[in-house]
């Protein structure tokens, strides 16, 4: 598969830039693999093509407020600063992306907060606009933390809306959210509602839960046109002893596996054994899944509508079917779907 083929147009304006009013309602696009046939739902009849036994995967991260905005010292020019992960808990390190990258040094300081009461040291150049800061923090370090983030803003992407207000830090975060360290939010698991579990019970669907961090890197852009020479970032993935059990389990009484968003199936594809199961796992995961692919778990996919040429497209043409998904994604723009992580969804079964 080539780069050029995952192009489509996709007008500004079906970009959601705010989500539905309740979580489980917005709408569903169900795409039937082995046939291509489509139906239009709401999201909370997904539990209509599931039953006894089944088992929804889910990611719980939660996402911390990644994006801080301060000023450089000397000049006061203001850069904006974006917190990919803590390297260092002790030193205070942080790898980081800072904007506008060109005049940021190793040695510069930068200052956050209207007292400027924050301040890190640039220490390390790593990429074009990747850098290395040392917070210069004295005190215990969740005073530190809670002082971080109390700057920081919740890191909707700014192609999605180019602002974000308070009621963003609800919005762009599942209600299960529980492990920290995301910087996007897994956007089909925006979908579920507590009332929406309360009704998997009823049905006797189990959930559980695996753990991959998403990174920026989820939505830079793919610029090799051969596909097989594009590399994914590496994001933290915990997979559970109990996890693990309960998914292979489902597995070998017959029953399906949802993965609940792309993260969720790269995760389970990233460690499988030849009897097709998988084992708990604490590491790092770089899957990069395109046409064609063989899943091995995940039996049904439910995700977002995603971006012209996203690794995120790619991963679903995969589960569906380059011409299947391609096809009712040309049905999403004529029948007005929305994009993105705020958008509607799509269930491939």
């Amino acid at each position: 598969m080539k780069l050029s083929q995952f192009q489509f147009d996709l007008p500004k304006e079906r970009l959601a830039q705010e989500p539905t009013r309740w979580r489980d309602e917005c709408k569903m696009m169900v795409v039937h693999k082995d046939t291509g046939d489509i139906e239009h739902k709401l999201f909370k009849d997904i539990i209509n093509y599931f039953g006894k036994g089944d088992t929804f995967v889910l990611n719980d991260t939660k996402v911390f407020p990644a994006r801080l905005f301060g000023k450089k010292e000397k000049t006061g020019a203001d850069i904006m600063v974006f917190l990919l992960r803590e390297l260092n808990q002790e030193q205070r390190l942080w790898d980081v992306i800072v904007e506008p990258a060109r005049k940021i040094r190793i040695g510069n300081k930068l200052y956050f907060g209207e007292d400027e009461s924050l301040v890190a040291e640039v220490i390390d150049n790593t990429t074009s606009r990747g850098r290395t800061l040392r917070f210069l923090y004295d005190g215990p370090y969740e005073e530190f933390k809670q002082t971080l983030f109390s700057l920081g803003e919740t890191p909707v992407p700014e192609w999605v809306k180019p602002s974000v207000n308070e009621e963003d830090a609800v919005n762009y975060q599942t209600i299960f959210a529980s492990s920290e360290g995301a910087v996007a939010a897994p956007a089909a698991g925006l979908h579920f509602s507590r009332e929406l579990f309360n009704r998997m019970i009823l049905k006797d669907i189990d959930k559980v839960f695996i753990t991959e961090h998403m990174g920026i890197g989820l939505f830079r852009g793919v610029d090799v046109e051969d596909l097989s020479k594009h590399r994914m970032d590496s994001e933290r993935l915990i997979i559970s002893p109990e996890t693990a059990k309960k998914v292979n389990a489902t597995k070998a009484n017959g029953h399906k596996v949802l993965a609940v968003g792309v993260t969720v199936a790269r995760g389970l594809e990233t460690y499988v054994t030849t009897n097709r199961e998988i084992n708990a796992y604490d590491g790092w995961t770089n899957k990069f899944i395109f046409p064609p692919y063989d899943f091995m778990i995940a039996d049904a996919l439910v995700s977002n509508f995603h971006l012209p040429q996203s690794t995120m497209l790619m991963c679903v043409t995969a589960f569906g079917g380059f011409k299947n998904v391609m096809n009712a994604y040309s049905v999403a723009l004529e029948q007005d779907y929305r994009f993105g992580p705020y958008g509607d969804a799509m269930l491939i079964i």
